[in-house]
């Protein structure tokens, strides 16, 4: 194996391996590093599904949406496998909740089509649920759900079928920039390259302050509950709809969820969990008390969901805005990092992926990443 690349990847994990392909295709020698297995169940990658939408409170996560779509049909065209699967998506919630307002607001400054329904016309279309007097819920017909782990593994192959190297169960021990290079010393031996992307997810926070950076990364525990049905043919992605509850000062943070995938059973999860001050603090043990929180929801909302299956821990890396931190290192230009994905950045994967690729090798991307820009928590 080379010692000397163009671009070293540092986390194969959505981003990262997203980055390492868009590389490797426009004939860039990359090395993509990751410290544990491939597709490890110790980050925020792995996993059966994740929701795809367009229905945020912030237009400018739904505009860098509109090319995002396009791009996951061209990467699934190239790999020959579908990741995407249209459900369709709701937001809802008690009429006049902020959030949801917003998402509305958004989805019509923005000119995607959508839905707005009162409960009895939301329990009328959508048995799965029951949604109570007051109520309002907006329908976007092009949610869906993005099969997560099967995402991430064709992301390396191609990237590896492009030329690119991987390096798995392969920590790194420190990382050395010089003027117009950087040096990476793993376990496996010291590699250089012209340019060095960060997609260490939570670990990117301590790569970062080894390199002078100090950002506001924080790792969060949450977790995923996988429950049976008393009707699985109603949960499947072709009958049941991904769904974002905006009921945050009910259940603490917003219920969310989406269909049985690849026989997972029904997922459903709170957006949120317990903040650690490093990912080695975490244990990886699901917490009873966020267990019951989403049984309280789905027993009041959901009620032919039964039984838990399964639950799972996963990290987010929160940023006290919740926006992505997408940027060059301001010392070191040949570093570029993309980090505080704060739970809702897999559906931006191919995309992430290209504006990582791009910062890299042009210093810049035609895509409009003003809101995730590092400076705004420098200069506070």
């Amino acid at each position: 194996m080379a010692n000397t690349y163009d671009v070293i990847v540092l986390g194969a994990g959505a981003m990262g391996s997203a980055a390492a392909y868009q590389l490797a295709r426009i004939g860039q020698r990359v090395l993509l590093l990751e410290q544990f297995e491939l597709d490890h169940q110790k980050g925020s990658s792995h996993g059966a599904s994740r929701i795809i939408r367009y229905a945020y409170d912030h237009p400018a996560y739904t505009e860098l949406m509109k090319p995002t779509y396009p791009l996951w049909a061209a990467l699934e065209a190239e790999a020959g496998e579908t990741f995407y699967q249209r459900t369709g998506g709701l937001d809802f919630g008690h009429a006049g909740t902020a959030t949801l307002s917003d998402v509305k607001n958004t989805l019509q400054r923005t000119g995607i089509p959508h839905e707005i329904l009162d409960a009895t016309e939301g329990n009328a279309r959508w048995p799965q649920f029951r949604f109570e007097p007051g109520m309002e819920i907006i329908y976007q017909a092009d949610a869906g759900i993005v099969a997560a782990s099967k995402t991430v593994r064709a992301l390396i192959r191609l990237a590896q079928q492009h030329g690119a190297n991987t390096l798995f169960d392969t920590p790194v021990l420190r990382v050395i920039p010089h003027a117009k290079s950087v040096e990476v010393h793993t376990t496996a031996g010291v590699f250089t390259a012209a340019r060095l992307i960060i997609a260490a997810g939570s670990w990117a926070g301590v790569v970062l302050a080894n390199l002078g950076l100090r950002l506001p990364l924080y790792p969060l525990k949450t977790q995923e509950a996988y429950f049976e049905s008393t009707n699985p043919a109603q949960f499947e992605p072709d009958t049941f709809p991904t769904f974002i509850a905006h009921l945050k000062d009910e259940y603490g943070f917003m219920p969310y969820g989406m269909a049985s995938n690849f026989n997972s059973g029904v997922k459903v999860g709170l957006h949120g969990g317990k903040q650690v001050r490093l990912p080695s603090e975490i244990d990886y043990e699901t917490d009873s008390h966020l267990l019951s929180q989403v049984k309280r929801f789905t027993d009041r909302h959901m009620p032919d969901v039964l039984g838990l299956r399964y639950a799972r821990v996963c990290l987010y890396t929160m940023t006290p805005d919740e926006h992505f931190i997408i940027d060059r290192h301001p010392q070191y230009p040949q570093i570029v990092f993309g980090a505080g994905c704060s739970g809702h950045a897999f559906k931006f994967t191919p995309l992430l992926g290209k504006i990582l690729a791009d910062l890299a090798v042009q210093g810049s991307t035609e895509y409009d990443i003003q809101l995730f820009a590092a400076n705004r928590f420098l200069s506070a």
